[in-house]
């Protein structure tokens, strides 16, 4: 008996290795779907002797209860007749599993496991192995195809209610941190970079480094979300940008707050791409499009949000301590920590939400699918006043599965385990992104991304452009009211007011103080300066060109070299020069000029969403979002005759309201080309490329700023009737089930 019991076990060993070998082997030439006919393999050759003589030796695991493979959906439910918590209440008779695995199609009994031996052998059959998994994937789809149909009759049954709004309102939060994060830099540089010093280059750096991890974080999260479900890939990524948006309101230094800022933005960059996808797969045929738009709101609401708390905040210099000279907490600081809240409440809010059902039922779980469809079914009747409407639906159909390797013994350590599991997840997410590029979706996802692309680069590029623009028509207006002072002769006079915008030539100055005063766009040319008192002075954008200074005292100043320029030094005195980088605060109005023109370029962007909403179920996704570009395309032009401030926000208005539809429309176009199990990899890797096209486009289109307008403009309109062309050849998808 114990020869028989060491025996048996060495088999069942032996039989393990083989299978590990043969799955190794295989998979270089058929694929994922291996795996599935590696666990057949292995439970029929632990079988061959469990089936002998089982009570003969009861220390030997049983096919089901090795571990060595995940069963199938069906093993999980085999005690108590087959059913779960989940379907308490359903007749014992009821059919639990209708889509479940039932092994590789094959007309014998031994048939898969005969062709998987013989895979890498010189007698192998790989033709049988690769008709099998065709014949696999020919059922999957199938099964996905009957998946949609039945899908889209429980949603009728479900109703529309009051768990789809609960929802709209949850994941909206989600979609508004994504809208502040986008602001968020912009409205914090002009105070920002007194604290740090920033350098023009810096500057440009640190605005762009959003749109970085924003483009990572999307391709990221947007995979992920297909592999581990909706609500909890968008629980992690709204986690780390709350995180880093928390530090990022702390750190001192540069390069940490440009590191928060990177990581924040991979953390919201998963949320567009989910929160889309996750929202659609709730919504029923004829609310999808008209609902999804809504949605749409909450970013424009983000965009508000953000320039409201920039123009309630960042003014209040008051809201600020420091703790000596190496640590200090100004009010714009208050403003980044504040516009975490959005992601927070989002956080708080999606604890309460369940997973996508459809995500469950793609991945086999019939249970947790039907018992989510049960409860937005209950929840809306509830609310609509039917509570007595019974939930009919007892069975749906699953997608079959290929089982995957998730444990391979007890001498694996845990480290290598979670390594395992790491690559195994990194493979599944590689493959379902190759698969968008597969011939069936490859010309769609050539044409999304032309229109993305093209979209993404006008619209980034003229919406940063626009402010720049009307900064550089303040800086001209600014320049133009400049007095010019030549000859003049002071002589013991005291200057303790704000002296701004003028230029002295070859002035005598004798004897004369100035204290306690700011200097704005001051220059001094060609001047004498002599046993004159300097005292407490902050100056920007003055300068001392070619002047001559004698027995001259400065005190408590920020005159240094780089503003004295070509200039002499007779007996004259610096102490106590101030620290600190050079300040620039010409510009104070601007910044609330800043946060008017974004709070007006978003409010804009109202109607447009009103209108998209209300048209996009009645006139199609393709007509909304090529009309839309073709008109955005015609208001470029416009935008040549802009030559006021006023006349330019105008412009920015009327650009933001037309162009909202054009986006709108492919987002719901983006959500319903592609099926469940790919709809997050491909809108993720979408929108990560639409990051691209903006930092491209910020970056050519203010390189023009007080050069021309002819080029940029012809750039975004060039842009956008490619853009509105390539939409043309797009398939329409109105009145159609989710994939």
């Amino acid at each position: 008996m114990e020869d028989s019991y060491q025996n048996k076990t060495a088999f069942i060993k032996g039989a393990k290795d083989i299978a590990k070998e043969v799955k190794r082997q295989a998979a270089k030439k058929v694929g994922r779907g291996v795996d599935k006919m590696t666990d057949e393999y292995s439970k029929r050759s632990y079988s061959r002797f469990e089936e002998d003589d089982d009570d003969d030796y009861p220390g030997v695991p049983g096919g089901q209860d090795g571990g060595y493979y995940r069963g199938d959906s069906q093993a999980a439910n085999d005690d108590e007749g087959g059913h779960s918590d989940s379907t308490e209440g359903h007749d014992e008779d009821d059919e639990i599993y209708e889509g479940e695995y039932q092994g590789i199609p094959r007309d014998g009994s031994g048939k898969a496991v005969d062709g998987l031996a013989g895979v890498g052998s010189p007698t192998g059959r790989d033709g049988q192995n690769f008709r099998d998994m065709a014949q696999f994937e020919g059922e999957r789809r199938k099964d996905q195809e009957e998946l949609a149909q039945q899908y889209e009759s429980i949603l009728q049954e479900c109703g529309h209610g009051k768990f789809q709004w609960t929802l709209y309102f949850v994941l909206g939060l989600a979609l508004m941190a994504d809208g502040v994060e986008i602001f968020v830099v912009g409205f914090v540089l002009p105070s920002a970079e007194k604290d740090m010093c920033l350098s023009e280059e810096s500057k440009g750096m640190l605005g762009l480094i959003v749109y970085l991890g924003m483009m990572v974080g999307a391709f990221v999260w947007g995979g992920l979300a297909d592999r581990i479900g909706r609500r909890q890939s968008l629980l992690i990524c709204l986690s780390i940008n709350s995180v880093f948006s928390f530090f990022s309101s702390f750190v001192q230094g540069y390069s940490t707050f440009l590191f928060c800022r990177l990581l924040s933005g991979v953390g919201i960059g998963g949320s567009i791409p989910i929160v889309f996808s996750y929202y659609s797969e709730f919504l029923a045929q004829e609310k999808r499009g008209e609902h999804l738009s809504w949605l749409c709101m909450f970013w424009m609401i983000g965009g508000i949000y953000a320039s409201a708390m920039a123009w309630a905040i960042i003014p209040h210099y008051g809201w600020s301590f420091q703790m000596g000279s190496a640590y200090q907490f100004h009010s714009w600081r208050v403003f980044v920590l504040v516009c975490a809240f959005p992601s927070v409440a989002a956080i708080a809010s999606l604890t309460t939400m369940p997973e996508s059902p459809r995500f469950y039922l793609e991945n086999g779980k019939h249970d947790e699918g039907w018992m989510i469809l049960k409860q937005v079914h209950d929840t809306n009747m509830r609310a609509k006043g039917h509570p007595e409407k019974v939930f009919s639906v007892t069975t749906i159909k699953t997608v079959k599965q290929m089982d995957e390797l998730v444990d391979m013994g007890g001498d694996i350590s845990t480290l290598r385990r979670y390594k395992l599991k790491l690559t195994s997840l990194f493979q599944q997410v590689r493959s379902n992104f190759l698969a968008i590029f597969n011939p069936e979706y490859r010309r769609t996802t050539f044409m999304m991304m032309a229109v993305w692309f093209t979209m993404s680069f006008s619209y980034y590029g003229l919406t940063v452009w626009f402010p720049d623009m009307i900064k550089y028509i303040q800086k001209q207006e600014y320049a133009s009211r400049t007095k010019v002072f030549t000859k003049e002769r002071v002589e013991h006079v005291t200057f303790n007011f704000t002296l701004e915008n003028q230029v002295h030539r070859q002035g005598q100055y004798f004897n004369d103080k100035f204290i306690n005063l700011k200097m704005k766009s001051m220059v001094f040319e060609d001047s004498v300066f002599e046993e004159c008192y300097f005292e407490d002075i902050t100056s920007s954008r003055s300068f001392f060109r070619n002047c001559t200074f004698i027995a001259t005292l400065f005190y408590n100043t920020d005159l240094f070299q780089n503003r004295i320029i070509n200039s002499k030094l007779i007996n004259s005195t610096f102490l106590h020069n101030k620290e600190g980088c050079l300040l620039d605060f010409t510009d104070d109005n601007n910044a609330y000029m800043i946060y008017f023109v974004s709070f007006l370029g978003t409010l804009a962007v109202l109607p447009g969403n009103i209108v998209s909403a209300l048209l996009m179920d009645k006139i199609g996704r393709l007509r909304m979002l090529a009309g839309s570009s073709v008109i955005s395309c015609v208001s470029c032009f416009f935008l040549s005759f802009g030559s006021t401030e006023s006349g330019m926000i105008a412009l920015l208005c009327l650009f933001g309201g037309i162009s909202i539809a054009s986006w709108n429309a492919l987002d719901v176009l983006t959500v319903e080309l592609y099926p469940s199990d790919k709809r997050t990899t491909a809108f993720g890797f979408l929108n990560a490329l639409c990051k691209l096209a903006a930092v491209l486009g910020i970056s050519i289109f203010q390189s023009f700023v007080g050069i021309t307008k002819a080029v940029p403009i012809l750039f975004a309109a060039g842009a956008l009737a490619a853009g509105s062309f390539l939409a043309l050849k797009l398939p329409e998808t109105r009145g159609q089930v989710l994939q």
